[in-house]
């Protein structure tokens, strides 16, 4: 007995799992809608449809999700509910073209029953684009045994159109064809539009020989609906005939079959059934509303944090951009001032001198200044990227981290603004892809062009190679000031960014850009000197929309170096177009991802004691963070003195060392503390200006050096290296 129960329970278990299995799934729920169906209980058939939607939606199987949504409308099809047909074969047709815009026979045959529902509803463009669209897919497929069918759909189109010659000839081509099960159906319609078409020309024989062979031929297809048109076209004939008995009887028929069609609809789905259906699905959808809405309220809040993250940047670029350019003015005057000045050459030569190394010197604060609270941007997005954010915080995480990059590698081509002057600057020739490099600028930019209430439209020429060689950091920084400025001075209005490709040959592209807003203007004695430095058309102009000035003149600079000409039109009150074209060099070789390779084992990282001397609270957060993140021990010093004397009687495993601190400098400290201690890894933390190199840091005692912003995983290959040597 005992043995019994536990079998009666095992068995009973797995009987439960299976039966669960079975359940949850989109073959058991289309299973159960097709037995419905069959068995004429077309309400059970549309509740396990939709239950097999919502399992595709829950799932996210978008390709089940289109089979099944063309399903709901093929059965609002069969009951006659037109609406709701188009509505569900519609957006079947979406559903499958988000997978693949391949052909695809389904999507075929979604757009024919449009066809045929739009005829019912009246709506005959929408049907003759759709059957077109139907023919054009049949035949990318190759797909012929519905030919008949599409031709058929043409001929009813034609005549409802007034085009009865055209529809005489499609018809006819159907009568003709040989006798098969396939095409009777096809013959009886072909057949009854013909005697239509003679009964509306008055000719009331030839029209009933058609009638009579429609008819004949329906007795095979057993067609109601079909049957039902021929014996009222019927009644409607012999009444032109004159002859009122057989009118009558044919038009009784017709009448009675009617009203059973319309009894048999409503046994498969009643009035009460199928507003019960809808009411439930319309409910279904507000609670789906809803929950988006609570979502988006969170996505718009996280969003507020984005764009104060993205001023800050703004407003660094424009300050370090409007110092460096007033700093080149000050020096051409002093240039001049020694020209002009020969008999006081040593006094100018000492002024020359004093002033190159002041602005040396204001280089390398400023350099200082704005990389330490850059290294905070780019250190916390790199964090919030490391707590697993959810998808719709991404795509604002990503266009932060893509801005703090770019800003990274402006300061360094701002700080070398020297070499633009004198053509020393070098331009890399690096693999890129310019979809996706001008697809990060206007996720960028899209919340300043929400502030504006401005369209920010992105087309790129399709026949563009995806894979060009040449200079992305510096084409960023032209597409950057350009899209800013029209973004700027657009309110309400559009931005239109183009990419085409002009000429394509022995692996060279030349591709045109134009950049096209409708905002305020330039007006027409300013478009000479709107690129030269400081000019932005007028002090009103400066003092309503603010800005240095120098943007335009930067991107006339590296237009020209990249190997272009910059081109502008503009009509004051409807707007501005930037126009350029540049040569890439095309690699045959696909793109690869860059992925990063971990030169290290994480392993070495646990337990490992770290001092960290470092007077800027924020990258104390940072670093400790990022160090904790990799197990490590940190414990964090503001000051030069305090390292020293712990040192003394603490051991560490390493020192990361500010070199700019208050007090004493990291460089002194190191010195002090190489006194006594030679071996423990001592490592630079440094914005490297111009008169730091790495040679020099080296000098001091310091074992390595790593650079803000930190890159991170730079920073731990680094640290990871020196704890490997020591």
């Amino acid at each position: 007995m005992k043995h019994f129960l536990l079998f009666t329970v095992f068995f009973h278990s797995l009987l439960y799992s299976q039966i669960e299995n079975k359940v949850d799934s989109v073959t058991y729920y289309s299973k159960l809608a097709s037995e419905n169906i069959k068995n004429n209980n077309y309400k059970e058939g549309l509740s396990y449809t939709q239950k097999s939607i919502d399992y595709c939606k829950k799932n996210k199987n978008i390709e089940a999700q289109a089979s099944q949504t063309f399903n709901l409308g093929k059965i609002y099809f069969d009951l006659n509910l037109h609406n709701d047909a188009i509505e569900l074969l519609s957006k079947s047709i979406v559903l499958f073209n988000s997978i693949s815009k391949k052909p695809n026979d389904k999507v075929a045959l979604a757009y024919y029953y449009i066809s045929l529902s739009c005829v019912e509803r009246k709506n005959y463009i929408l049907a003759e684009s759709s059957i077109l669209k139907t023919e054009e897919i049949q035949k990318k497929l190759k797909i012929k045994d519905k030919a008949d069918l599409i031709r058929l759909q043409k001929g009813v189109l034609s005549k409802l159109r007034g085009d009865t010659a055209l529809a005489s000839i499609l018809f006819n081509d159907i009568i003709a064809k040989p006798d098969s099960p396939d095409l009777t159906n096809s013959k009886a319609e072909a057949f009854y539009q013909m005697g239509t078409i003679e009964a509306a020309n008055n000719r009331y024989n030839l029209a009933l020989n058609y009638f009579n062979r429609a008819l004949e031929l329906n007795k095979e297809t057993k067609n109601l609906n079909q049957k039902s048109n021929i014996l009222l076209a019927l009644s409607l004939v012999y009444d032109k005939l004159l002859d009122k008995s057989t009118a009558y009887t044919y038009l009784k028929k017709h009448l009675n079959l009617k009203e059973s069609i319309v009894l048999a609809n409503e046994e498969k789905l009643g009035t009460n059934d199928y507003e019960t259906f809808k009411e439930s699905q319309r409910k279904k959808e507000e609670l789906l509303i809803e929950k988006e809405n609570r979502e988006k309220e969170k996505a718009d809040k996280f969003s507020k944090l984005i764009s104060i993250l993205a001023i800050a940047i703004i407003s660094i670029l424009s300050l370090l951009s409007l110092s460096l350019y007033k700093n080149n003015i000050i020096r051409n005057q002093t240039n001049s001032l020694l020209k002009e000045k020969n008999n006081e050459l040593i006094a100018a030569k000492n002024k020359a001198e004093e002033a190159s190394k002041a602005r040396s010197e204001f280089l390398s604060t400023v350099s200082h200044e704005l990389r330490t609270p850059l290294n905070a941007i780019n250190g916390i997005t790199h964090l919030l990227l490391e707590e697993h954010p959810k998808k719709s915080q991404m795509h604002y995480l990503s266009s932060l981290k893509f801005s703090g990059n770019y800003l990274t590698n402006f300061i360094n081509d701002i700080l070398e603004i020297n070499k633009i002057e004198s053509n020393k600057l070098e331009i890399e020739y690096i693999n890129f892809n310019l979809k996706q490099l001008l697809g990060d600028i206007q996720n960028s930019l899209k919340e300043i062009a929400t502030i504006n209430n401005n369209k920010f439209i992105l087309k790129i020429d399709s026949a563009i190679p995806e894979n060009l060689i040449g200079d992305p950091t510096k084409l960023s920084q032209i597409f950057m000031n350009l899209i800013n400025n029209a973004l700027k001075f657009t309110n309400n209005g559009t931005v239109s960014v183009f990419a085409r490709l002009r000429n394509y040959q022995n692996e060279n592209a030349t591709i045109f850009f134009q950049i096209i807003d409708t905002g305020i203007g330039i007006p027409e004695d300013k478009l000479k000197t709107v690129f030269e430095s400081f000019s932005q058309g007028s002090v009103e102009i400066n003092r309503k929309f603010g800005g240095t000035g120098l943007g335009l003149t930067i991107v006339k600079k590296l237009v020209r170096i990249l190997g272009g000409r910059i081109r502008l039109k503009s009509i004051v009150g409807e707007g501005s177009t930037f126009s350029f074209e540049l040569n890439f060099k095309v690699d045959s070789k696909p793109l690869l991802n860059k992925v990063v390779i971990k030169n290290y084992n994480p392993e070495i990282f646990k337990d490992k004691k770290i001092l960290v001397v470092e007077d800027n609270k924020i990258n104390q957060m940072i670093t400790k963070k990022m160090l904790t993140n990799k197990a490590m021990k940190c414990t964090i010093l503001d000051n030069g003195e305090e390292a020293i004397q712990i040192l003394k009687s603490k051991a560490f495993d390493m020192v990361l060392m500010d070199v700019h601190l208050l007090g004493i400098n990291g460089t002194i400290a190191t010195q002090q503390i190489r006194e006594f201690d030679t071996k423990t890894p001592i490592l630079a933390l440094t914005a490297i200006s111009l008169n730091e190199n790495r040679e020099m840091l080296l000098s001091f005692g310091m074992t390595d050096v790593i650079t803000k912003p930190f890159v991170a995983e730079d920073f731990y290959s680094i640290i990871a290296q020196n704890i490997t040597n020591s």
